[in-house]
């Protein structure tokens, strides 16, 4: 009989505030921060500090492939925010329902930032591809692909309400785009290095670039109004302003204004964000004034002073009025935080009273951090530090009822619930690199790299006491069960660098300052080992403590009581980094830095199986209790599932996204946990879903063999020759679900034919009176062939459609035209019909004007669209005139303009923001001050 297992699968992961692969940036209300957490979208409340919404994509490929690299939100009345992913592709969100409304493939690479237009009905994406993708965010479809940048995009911003697009890239250009015409209207040069960053004010007035260059780069952008005349050419959108010298050394990450338009932030890669006040036109004025004044003077006495020499230097004209980039930025504070900051997001919410704006960062150590910015300094308001580690996670531990979860890092030690992922208690400690709960579930042992072994009370979350177990780092803590393989009071064993493995025995003390008795530890036993130890395990009946060392690559087994050599296990070629024993004492699983696991027999020590197990060092093994199954984990980033009896490998479980340094698993065996680099805590739990190996075998084979067709169609591929300036492209891209729809269209098209055969055959047969009763094909599920072929098509995603005609047979291209006129008098179909013939008729132009037969059916299906889109254009029209009439009949009900309500509301914010402006306030008083005092000397 087939053995059937159950399958693992999973469940939740937790600990990861903001990775540091992604961007952060406000949701569409600006009331709420999104930060990118691995391959999910955490939603975050500063003020309370919660996560009230996760957005994770809903997909079986492995999960680092879809790490998010940008994400973006719409500025617009809609509550649409967009993804990128490592994998090239982009999701469309609804903010509100956190739901995945599209997903866009296009980017056969990362894609490395996002922007909506101003009105949130384009999206544009830029990647490591080096091209440009628009999409119709509306339509969830690709419109076309901008090609001309020689290395990755890596900031990209509209201009000129969304007609225009500006692009930076690595190749140290800048490319201002027309979107309407779709083609390159301007390079501009003049970086040293790689552009990294770009902006444009609310206004519209300039344009920042900030490189590895010790300056920022300045730019007027070209207004609508016309400044045909002087300085600027017929083509050039953007005309250099100036240069402001930096104040880091390090390269420029990230340049953005805040939604007034007054402060400039400039994120270097670092620990600083430098922040630069923007004068308004009257004031950069006036600073010209003065600047040019002050040089009038300088110029004078220089000519006073060379008056008496007789070769007297000739004195530079005075200069001319004109406004400079020093006079309209300024530098206002220079914000240093804990860590290295890895992206930053302006609120686009009015800032409290007496502050300018509120600027959030997240930190490459996995915080959030939020500072108010006012005219004397930049304060911290929020900080999100508590749900996740700050470092690499070393281990976790499950305590025997499985309801809490100690995870250790550098820093600190967390008690989790592992059922919902909540942080309870989080306790200050030392390098913590094994973990231990102590039978009851009140304390818990933690062992340091420092070869301290501290005490924590889970109930209070503190540290109690620190023992000073080891000289070295201590590597393994394991409890000492009892015969009937319960853990108890019994004590616990650790193993460190020191090449000692000591023995311990609880006890309780009673400590100065506390009414009830504490736990403390005293040592009992000492083992001295010929090498440093690296792991240790205690069998589960208690008979014996196996040892490994770093030194031989050996594993060498002791009796517990006498502490007298076992056996010795030898055959690893490189050090045992983590082993087990199974619940029965018959087998010890091993795993090396060889990458291999191997089986042996504890009787007589004999090695049952040598498997090569993971692609990386393994790092962690665990049997399930009652059972010869191992779960195992590796630097590789996949936890896999074993048959210790077959050898066999069941089942491998992708989803972290770093390599995985722990794993512990449930008492019942009904769920494991997994701790890894990349800061998350994954859960993984046992379904009542059986499999077979047989299934799971041919499973793999089948993932191998695509995964081989796809680099080979990588590998294989001519080489693309270099891009044209400005060339345009499609912007779909052919997958895997392409070419399913492309074979689903066929076979609808080839069941649709024989089926309009037989039907055509019936009535023959009913005519010569020879008919019977007429069998449908239930394939077709009731719908007659034009439907089923219509129902096919239909069903291909929106941003698929192209790709997918463009891999029809020519001849299958007819037949599916030859159901378009049909198609088109259906009301609702008319713009999918459009896009269909469209598509078909740009792919197939010179066959179709070569084939004779296909010329009357063009014919028809010109006169018949041009008439159906027609219809559509003017109830389009009329709804939309019908729409204007309500609102100019509100416009008179009340007595808010609704056009001007926008822009009055802008204005309003924007004398607010000026009013709280102490700096203002100040200058205007000195201002009048001086003033005043002119004109009383002028009296006098």
């Amino acid at each position: 009989m087939v053995k059937a297992y159950l399958r693992y699968e999973p469940a939740i992961s937790f600990g990861v505030i903001a990775s540091p692969d992604g961007n952060i940036t406000y949701d569409p209300s600006g009331r709420h921060l999104l930060a990118p957490a691995l391959e999910k979208i955490s939603l975050w409340d500063l003020k309370k500090g919660l996560s009230t919404k996760t957005f994770s994509p809903s997909t079986s490929r492995a999960s680092h492939a879809l790490a998010v690299t940008s994400v973006a939100s719409s500025s617009s009345p809609s509550t649409s925010i967009a993804s990128g992913h490592a994998d090239g592709s982009i999701r469309l969100w609804d903010c509100e329902r956190g739901t995945c409304e599209a997903t866009l493939n296009g980017h056969k690479s990362a894609v490395t930032v996002l922007q909506y237009n101003p009105a949130g009905s384009f999206l544009a994406s830029g990647g490591k591809d080096c091209d440009i993708i628009i999409w119709d965010v509306i339509g969830e479809a690709g419109l076309f692909r901008l090609r001309g940048h020689r290395d990755q995009v890596t900031d990209l911003v509209f201009i000129d309400s969304g007609k225009k697009l500006v692009t930076c890239s690595k190749d140290k250009f800048l490319r201002v785009w027309d979107l309407e015409t779709q083609h390159c209207l301007q390079i501009v040069g003049g970086h040293r290095s790689e552009i990294w960053s770009l902006d444009v004010d609310p206004k519209g007035r300039f344009l920042v670039c900030g490189s590895a260059d010790p300056e920022l780069r300045f730019y007027h952008i070209r207004q609508e109004a016309g400044e045909e005349a002087e300085n600027w050419s017929k083509w050039d959108v953007l005309k250099p302003f100036g240069e402001i010298q930096r104040q880091g050394k390090d390269r420029v990450a990230t340049l953005r204004f805040n939604s007034s338009g007054s402060l400039l932030a400039c994120q270097v890669a670092g620990r600083t964000v430098e922040i630069y006040r923007v004068l308004d036109e009257t004031e950069a004025v006036r600073k010209a004034k003065r600047r040019i004044n002050r040089k009038k003077k300088d110029k004078s006495l220089a000519k006073e002073s060379t008056e008496g020499d007789l070769n007297g230097t000739i004195v530079d004209p005075v200069p001319s009025m004109e406004v400079m980039v020093a006079d309209v930025f300024k530098v206002l504070h220079v914000l240093r935080a804990s860590k290295k900051i890895v992206s930053i997001a302006f609120s686009p919410l009015p800032s409290p009273k007496d502050s300018l704006a509120s600027l959030s960062l997240s930190l490459n150590n996995n915080m959030l951090e939020t500072y108010l910015i006012d005219a004397n300094k930049a304060s911290k308001v929020y900080s999100i530090e508590l749900p996740g580690h700050r470092s690499v996670i070393r281990s976790v531990t499950l305590n025997p009822e499985g309801n809490l979860l100690l995870s250790t890092s550098h820093n600190a030690v967390k008690i989790w619930n592992p059922s919902t992922g909540m942080c309870l208690r989080t306790i200050e400690s030392g390098y913590g690199l094994c973990s231990a709960f102590v039978p009851g579930n009140r304390y818990a042992l933690v062992g340091t790299r420092t070869g301290s072994l501290e005490i924590v009370d889970v109930g209070s979350g503190t540290t109690i006491e620190g023992v000073e177990a080891h000289t070295g780092q201590i590597k393994s803590i394991v409890p000492i069960p009892d015969e009937d393989e319960s853990v108890s009071g019994n004590g616990f064993v650790t193993g460190a660098d020191d090449n000692d493995v000591k023995f311990w025995e609880y006890q309780l003390v009673q400590r100065p300052g506390h009414d009830s008795k504490q736990l403390s530890v005293t040592n009992v036993r000492t083992l001295k080992m010929d090498d440093s130890v690296v792991s240790l395990c205690v069998s589960p009946d208690g008979k014996y403590v196996a040892v490994a060392l770093l030194g031989d690559n050996k594993v060498k087994v002791f009796y517990l009581d006498t502490l007298k050599l076992f056996l010795s296990l030898h055959g690893h070629s490189l050090p045992v980094f983590c082993m087990d024993i199974s619940s029965d004492g018959d087998l010890i699983v091993t795993g090396s830095a060889d990458k291999t696991l191997k089986i042996w027999g504890l009787d007589f020590g004999d090695i049952h199986k040598t498997i090569f197990a993971h692609a990386d060092s393994v790092m962690d093994v665990k049997f399930v209790k009652n059972t010869h199954y191992v779960f195992s984990v590796g630097k590789d980033r996949l936890v896999k599932y074993w048959d210790a009896d077959k050898f066999e490998l069941l089942l491998t479980l992708e989803g972290h996204h770093a390599e995985i340094w722990c794993l512990t698993v449930s008492s019942r065996g009904d769920f494991i946990v997994t701790g890894s680099h990349d800061r998350s805590i994954r859960r993984w739990d046992r379904t009542e879903e059986p499999f077979f190996l047989e299934e799971e075998k041919e499973k793999r084979l089948e993932e191998m063999f695509e995964s081989d067709l796809d680099n080979a169609d990588n590998r294989y591929a001519p080489p693309e020759s270099v891009p044209e300036e400005g060339s345009v492209g499609i912007a779909g891209k052919k997958t895997k679900e392409t070419v399913t729809a492309t074979d689903a269209i066929i076979d609808a098209l080839d069941t649709a034919e024989e089926e309009t055969k037989r039907i055509e055959q019936q009535k023959e047969e009913e005519r010569n009176g020879k008919g019977g009763v007429f069998q449908p094909n239930v394939l077709m599920r009731g719908m007659s062939p034009s439907e089923y072929v219509l129902h096919s098509v239909s069903s291909v995603p929106t941003n698929d459609l192209e790709q997918t005609l463009l891999a029809l047979p020519f001849s299958d291209a007819l037949k599916l035209m030859s159901y378009l006129k049909e198609w088109a008098l259906i009301p609702g179909q008319v713009e999918l019909v459009s896009r269909i013939c469209t598509g078909l008729v740009q792919i197939h132009h010179n066959q179709l004007s070569a084939t004779p037969s296909a010329r009357p059916l063009l014919t028809t299906l010109k006169d018949t669209f041009y008439q159906r889109v027609k219809d559509c254009k003017d109830t389009i029209g009329f709804n939309l005139a019908a729409m204007d009439y309500i609102k100019e009949l509100l416009v008179m009900k009340s007595d808010a303009p609704f056009r001007d309500a926008d822009a009055k509301l802008k204005e309003i914010r924007m004398l607010l923001s000026q009013r709280a402006d102490p700096t203002q306030v100040t200058e205007r008083r000195k201002k009048k001050r001086q003033k005043t005092s002119a004109e009383t000397q002028i009296k006098a």
